[in-house]
């Protein structure tokens, strides 16, 4: 059980292009002092026999510092995206699990950046599923890179997307580009940002809630705010109808009951995993507070 979802609140969504935001609250949260993001002084870069599935992350600062599961990195000899959180110690450095979002390059290392836009919803669902079979089997957060490669191919050719070394980045980069539409409301949306107190958002197509994502405080969100929303408005939506904070509640509460398996972080904290039939989530807890945690459906119908 993830028992820190169980407070949650549920504000008046934001709807654009289908795809509708609600913001979540946790008023009983209250976390450590915690940096993220571009500004947080993390150095993410390649180990020094680089693998496909690791990079490395240092910590300079005195303060721990958080890379989310989804966290798309650009450079190095190809492509990354985080397959779970990571909550790097102050004055340290941890190697992080990661999923080649690029199949045909291996090429000399650059210094990476973040993407502008976080890995796709749909290839994060493929690298979570991967990451519950392989600690289940092997304690190790591993994607299957197979279907990763697979997901990235099928969403360039649904996008209509081009890249000669099937990057995932240039789904939203060529769409963002054509679609003037999708391109104004993301950019309205990030500049908004989250609204005072709010620390997560439920994402909707309809009354279908396809996904839930919370961080421990506000500015732990804020820093994330532009990726996320981007990246879930690139879902062309498959459901319709008014949006129903009811039911996006309905689902928080559903999560946070569900049974969980606990393992040591990668970094500090605690990594929750929680897979049925129909739902899949990841959480990070460190000192009794929920540091982030994504949760997705599996299913195309409502629960």
């Amino acid at each position: 059980m993830i028992q820190h979802l169980s407070t949650a609140a549920i504000g008046a969504p934001i709807t654009r292009l289908g795809v509708s935001f609600f913001p979540v609250y946790l008023p009983a949260n209250n976390p450590p002092e915690i940096g993220t993001g571009s500004s947080s002084g993390i150095v993410v870069r390649e180990l020094e026999n680089a693998s496909v599935g690791s990079l490395l992350a240092v910590n300079p600062t005195d303060t721990p510092i958080l890379i989310v599961d989804g966290e798309h990195f650009l450079g190095g000899k190809q492509n990354r995206a985080v397959n779970a959180s990571v909550l790097v110690p102050a004055r340290s450095e941890r190697s992080l699990p990661v999923s080649c979002l690029e199949q045909g390059r291996w090429g000399q290392a650059v210094p990476y950046q973040r993407d502008e836009v976080n890995a796709s919803p749909r290839i994060r669902r493929v690298i979570r599923e991967g990451v519950f079979d392989s600690m289940q089997q092997d304690q190790v957060h591993s994607s299957d890179q197979g279907r990763v490669w697979s997901e990235i191919a099928d969403e360039l050719q649904s996008h209509q997307a081009h890249s000669s070394t099937a990057a995932a980045m240039e789904s939203h980069r060529q769409v963002f580009s054509r679609d003037k539409a999708r391109a104004a409301a993301a950019r309205e949306l990030s500049e908004l940002g989250p609204l005072p107190g709010q620390c997560g958002i439920a994402v909707s197509q309809g009354r279908w809630i396809t996904a839930v994502e919370i961080f421990g405080a506000r500015h732990l969100l804020a820093a994330h705010w532009g990726a996320l929303i981007k990246s879930h408005l690139m879902e062309r939506p498959t459901h319709s109808g008014p949006p129903s904070a009811d039911v996006a509640l309905w689902v928080i509460r559903r999560f946070a009951s569900m049974d969980a398996q606990e393992d040591p972080g990668v970094g500090l904290g605690t990594d929750i995993r929680l897979r049925d039939k129909k739902r899949i989530g990841q959480a990070l807890t460190y000192e009794e507070s929920l540091v982030h945690g994504c949760f997705w459906m599996r299913q195309a119908k409502a629960a």
